[in-house]
């Protein structure tokens, strides 16, 4: 019997007497007056209705995500599992709560606030060299590591088993690779050797000694403080410290001849770089999740418009200096003096915060009315999670959408966490991100499906004390674990992380019964999910998403807007 379109037949159940529930099979005679009763032909209709939190985990990146991103991502995938519980056995083992204070406070040395408020008092005191070298490697860094990030979207070591301790509480909504933190410090303390090293240095030898050691323990203590507080993953670390390492050898071999390519440039030259930011700000990647990856990209390529439109500018200024480099910023500590030289650092500050609380609102109210004209005329660019001018009236004023210089109303707050590190630590269990929860139900779905081969590879019999399949983590677990009580995905303290682990795997081998060889559908003997277990599932993962952080409504202007920002303040 052939199907007709090349498939193989399909083998007849014999029976004297068989019925089905649909009454589409029809029997047929035999000489031998056996009929012969073939299996219903099942119609799979896809449904058209929105998928529940429990489900959309199946296939999210999939559809989210171009093959030429999404099979990458999903061939790193298993390393990010494999060394988890390796990271939690690190975390478990040497942690403590100084080491708590310690990591989450020196965090803040490799942020893009630090950053930001750091780099403008090297121009203010004459080191403008270094100066456009730090902020070209690390504006560069964190456009660059936001752009993976947003590229392959691959989760954050999962939590539990890993505690995530941190004082930012929107670090755990972006992805995790690679990590920005060790390429921010990879970059400074590499080009700071560079720089140490090179034949032109004039430091004392001592001096030079004790910068390079204090160098590589600024490097190797946030590399390692990113594992310990369980926010990054070998894999994180690794890679983001070879960029940052990358970019600071860029600088240092052709950081001298781009600034001179800048400063004796004519106009034209100015512009070309800006559209190259632009270009590459338009071509960062549409995240398959609502990641503020690219608002820290997008303020940092403002930051580099500003430097070289500034730079470029001051140049032709008669107050630059052309020593000890072209276009530096005058400054001399003897004839100012301490109080001038603090003063002047200050008054710097107090003009960056006005531009951005002069600035900011300013341009949130008047880039509306242009965006709505220029999407009426075809020409906007839209962004995936961010809402287009047409379907808002205004933004509103007290919009929390900077990670990188906090607002006036912000400082007090600030001042208090740097005063009571304690108190303002978090220490966060359970998935934090769109990203961490669809890895939790991606891996839910991975081990039903891995269960259901394994029970249907060993009917009609299945010996539940010999059947061993690996876990999450590479912890082997047995189906027997079944019988154990189902717990949430939030841990007790009685439960250890392999405990917790075995309890999860053992609530997922429950979730399903496949169907073994032999049964029909509609038959009293068919397998079924338990519709109670089921009910506790979906409420369970119903529970694990309205827990999470949920994003901020982003703003179409707000592109616009962190460009104009951020150049302004590197102009000052």
């Amino acid at each position: 019997m052939s199907s007709g379109h090349g498939q193989s037949a399909t083998p007849p159940v014999l029976s004297p007497s068989m019925t089905t529930t649909n009454g589409d099979a029809k029997g047929t005679a035999t000489n031998s007056g056996v009929v012969v009763q073939l299996l219903p032909t099942l119609k799979l209709v896809p449904s058209v209705e929105k998928l529940d939190a429990g489900l959309r985990s199946l296939d999210h990146y999939r559809t989210k995500l171009p093959l030429w991103r999404y099979n990458p991502r999903q061939k790193l995938i298993p390393l990010v599992r494999w060394e988890t519980p390796h990271l939690a056995s690190l975390q478990k083992r040497v942690r403590s709560p100084a080491l708590d204070t310690y990591f989450s406070i020196t965090a803040n040395l490799g942020t893009h606030t630090f950053f930001m408020v750091v780099l403008p008092i090297l121009f203010w005191c004459g080191y403008t060299d270094l100066g456009r070298g730090m902020v070209h490697i690390l504006a560069s860094g964190v456009f660059f590591s936001g752009f993976l990030k947003d590229m392959w979207c691959l989760p954050r070591p999962l939590s539990p088993p890993l505690h995530r301790i941190t004082m930012s509480q929107s670090a755990a909504l972006e992805y995790g690779f690679p990590s920005t933190h060790s390429t921010n410090a990879v970059s400074v303390a590499v080009y700071s050797l560079f720089l140490l090293s090179g034949s032109d240095s004039a430091v004392q030898p001592e001096l030079k000694i004790l910068l390079q050691i204090l160098s590589s323990c600024y490097a190797t203590s946030i590399i390692l403080g990113r594992l310990y507080c369980g926010m990054h993953g070998f894999l994180d670390v690794l890679v983001g410290s070879s960029l940052g390492a990358l970019l600071s050898a860029l600088q240092y071999w052709f950081g001298e001849s781009f600034d001179h390519f800048i400063h004796t440039g004519s106009f034209e030259a100015l512009i070309m770089v800006i559209l190259v930011v632009l270009v590459l700000v338009r071509l960062h990647p549409e995240p398959a999740d609502d990641c503020p990856c690219f608002d820290d990209s997008v303020a940092f390529a403002g930051v580099i418009i500003g430097v070289e439109s500034g730079n470029w500018h001051f140049a032709r200024s008669d107050l630059a200096w052309n020593e000890p480099v072209f276009a530096t910023v005058p400054f001399s500590l003897g004839t100012l003096g301490w109080s001038r030289t603090i003063a002047r650092i200050v008054i710097g500050v107090l003009m960056i915060f006005a531009w951005r609380e002069i600035m900011k609102p300013a341009l949130l109210k008047a880039l509306p009315p242009i965006f709505r004209v220029v999407e009426k005329l075809g020409l906007n660019l839209p962004r995936r999670f961010f809402v287009q001018a047409s379907e808002y009236n205004q933004v509103p004023k007290q919009l929390k959408d900077d990670n990188v210089i906090p607002s006036v109303s912000d400082i007090p707050s600030l001042l208090t966490s740097i005063r009571h590190p304690r108190k303002s630590r978090s220490i966060s269990i359970g998935p934090q991100s769109e990203a961490d929860a669809y890895e939790t139900l991606a891996y839910r779905e991975k081990r039903r499906r891995e269960s259901t081969q394994e029970k249907v590879a060993a009917a009609p019999k299945i010996d539940e004390k010999s059947a061993e399949s690996p876990g999450y983590f590479g912890i082997t677990t047995s189906n027997s674990a079944s019988k154990q009580p189902t717990v949430g995905l939030l841990p007790t303290p009685a439960y250890s992380n392999t405990d917790l682990y075995h309890s999860m795997i053992a609530s997922e081998n429950a979730l399903y019964t496949p169907l073994t060889p032999g049964s029909v559908i509609g038959s009293n003997n068919v397998s079924r999910r338990p519709s109670q277990e089921r009910r506790q599932y979906e409420r369970e993962e119903r529970e694990m998403f309205s827990k999470l952080e949920k994003p901020r409504v982003r703003y179409d202007v707000e592109v616009i807007t962190k460009l104009i920002v951020y150049a302004g303040k590197r102009a000052y």
